[in-house]
């Protein structure tokens, strides 16, 4: 009864093309970044922005880059906490050798940096598809893992291994306490939200979605493989490079190449899956699943365990977080292969249409 078109009409292609076609939509989306910006800051503690918000807007963001190039393009890919890697290292690099560099411009200075090394790991793509571009981009993190490691330079000569940055500041603006994190983050989140969706709605996201249908056809009806997927790489590398800069800059202060390891490439993968391919939303849902669901489990488990009279170890807690992963994974390529958004979706639909069953 509230989710309904009547009355909206359209009167030109412009007013039926825009992001969100259906009033409540953009209304909707408007009052939760809203909330986002103003609510939750004075609604939330400091544990809850360390340990769940700034993880999911960070993420929810690398999230995008994989979902563009795996979800929009259909090209696998393991390599997305290498080119993190590179975001938050050549971003350190940029922000400590150059005097006076302004914090948003390192950041998208990694990005840049990102999109070079995705170009490069990319090119295998105009050859392969399926599980050998998947050991091409799994050759990325593999490269990248032991350039940061052994390659001194990266980490400024630091005999640790890690590196580490203070006193950010955006003009004259100091990014200090959680509530600043979660602002500048989410800053981040929205302008890269709108530039992806914006993306994948125009000509170039069409071409991504023509290459993963079919990429021969597409080629028929003259668009360019090599441009689609290199563009592709170089969009999704860039967004998760800048992520990438956020995690090691923001998120965590200090650290080192385990930050970015495989894990965090399987990490992304699943966010996509669960959340679901193709989808801006997906994103989101998948972010939130993953970021939320270890905190949930760590919480619940011993809580279960005490009522039976059982000690649930740290270890058995982390060993059931990952069945619960891979059986998610398998149900959602089973039942639902578009994930949690195709879910929203349907759920949309029915709201559209009710009370009538169809």
């Amino acid at each position: 009864m509230f989710y309904r078109e009547n009355g909206q009409f359209k009167t030109s292609y412009r007013a039926d093309q825009q992001i969100f076609p259906i009033a409540q939509d953009k209304w909707a989306i408007l009052a939760i970044v809203a909330f986002a910006a103003v609510g939750i800051p004075f609604l939330v503690d400091e544990y809850l922005f360390r340990a769940i918000l700034i993880p999911f807007l960070i993420l929810s963001m690398a999230a995008l880059g994989v979902n563009i190039l795996v979800g929009y393009c259909g090209q696998i890919s393991l390599g997305s906490g290498a080119f993190m890697a590179v975001g938050a290292y050549m971003a350190y690099n940029t922000y400590i050798r150059i005097d006076g560099m302004p914090l948003i411009v390192a950041l998208l200075s990694g990005g840049f940096f990102a999109t070079l090394v995705g170009l490069v790991f990319g090119i295998p793509s105009l050859r392969v598809k399926g599980l050998y571009l998947a050991v091409a981009t799994l050759a990325a993190q593999f490269f990248c893992d032991w350039a940061f490691l052994r390659i001194g330079w990266f980490t400024n000569n630091n005999a640790s291994g890690s590196v580490s940055v203070s006193n950010l500041n955006v003009l004259g603006w100091a990014i200090d306490t959680p509530v600043e994190k979660y602002l500048f983050c989410l800053g981040f989140l929205v302008v890269f939200g709108v530039l992806a969706k914006n993306l994948v709605r125009g000509a170039i996201g069409r071409e991504w979605m023509a290459i993963r249908d079919m990429d021969v056809a597409a080629a028929v009806i003259g668009i360019r493989p090599m441009y689609a997927k290199l563009s592709a790489f170089a969009v999704s590398s860039f967004i998760i490079g800048v992520a990438g800069g956020l995690w090691g800059f923001v998120h965590l202060g200090s650290w080192e190449p385990a930050a970015f390891s495989i894990d965090r490439s399987f990490q992304l993968l699943f966010m996509v899956i669960i959340g679901g391919m193709g989808s801006i939303m997906g994103s989101f849902f998948g972010a939130a699943f993953i970021v939320v669901l270890p905190i949930f489990l760590n919480q619940l488990l011993p809580g279960l365990g005490a009522l039976v009279g059982l000690s649930v170890s740290t270890a058995a807690v982390s060993h059931t977080e990952f069945m619960i992963f891979g059986a998610l994974i398998v149900w959602f390529l089973i039942v639902e292969p578009h994930g949690l958004a195709k879910l929203w979706s349907i759920g949309k639909q029915k709201l559209r249409i009710w009370p009538f069953p169809h």
